[in-house]
């Protein structure tokens, strides 16, 4: 059963597959937008303790892992929770890899220390993020979602390639039907950006 307001995942999921209807800008995001969010992460383990909290230290493969309950933390935490209140078998999985970024991110981050890291994020952010730019410009030929709607490029857009993939692949969908109301909602979207297109050419 759907859900409204910004739990409505029928209408967040047909605005973002508006943007994404080209094979090869699909598969581009698949690939590019869960590392923006685990190097996002990454830089963010610089940042200090939230409230003095103390660190998590465990040992991981001989080596030593501190966690910082930092903001990284907390972004990881609060887009593990919207996913799960979107869809409770596919927000799930996306929440457990939300944590496994932060977890893996936070390992990488004390191994490289902050000198190296900020440029392997940035170098790695900039490639991320050109990709799918020259995606959209000269495959999908529309502008990216982040320019109408900045919340669905960065707080939704890793669930979405997660649940598109888990479509794919597996025919997943949240409940029955999902995908026909959907897809109906695309075309609409897509008749009605269309329809605008044109009377600004006219």
């Amino acid at each position: 059963m759907g859900k409204i307001g910004v739990f409505d995942l029928e209408k967040h999921f047909a605005f973002y597959g508006a943007y994404h209807r080209n094979p090869i800008n699909i598969a581009i995001h698949m690939l590019f937008v869960w590392p923006i969010l685990f190097t996002a992460l990454l830089i963010l383990y610089f940042t200090p303790s939230l409230f003095n909290l103390p660190h998590i230290e465990f040992s991981l493969f001989g080596n030593d892992v501190i966690l910082v309950l930092n903001v990284g933390f907390l972004f990881a935490m609060i887009y593990s929770v919207f996913y799960v209140c979107l869809d409770v078998k596919a927000g799930s999985l996306a929440a457990l890899l939300c944590v496994i970024c932060w977890v893996a991110s936070s390992f990488i981050a004390s191994q490289l220390g902050f000198s190296l890291a900020w440029k392997v994020v940035l170098v790695a952010q900039l490639l991320c993020w050109t990709v799918q730019f020259i995606g959209h410009g000269i495959f999908e030929k529309r502008a990216p979602a982040l320019l109408d709607n900045l919340v669905q490029a960065f707080v939704m857009a890793p669930f979405f390639v997660l649940l598109e993939a888990l479509q794919m692949f597996f025919g997943y969908e949240p409940y029955p039907g999902f995908h026909a109301i959907v897809q109906a909602k695309i075309e609409a979207e897509i008749n009605e950006w269309q329809e605008k297109k044109q009377k600004l050419i006219q």
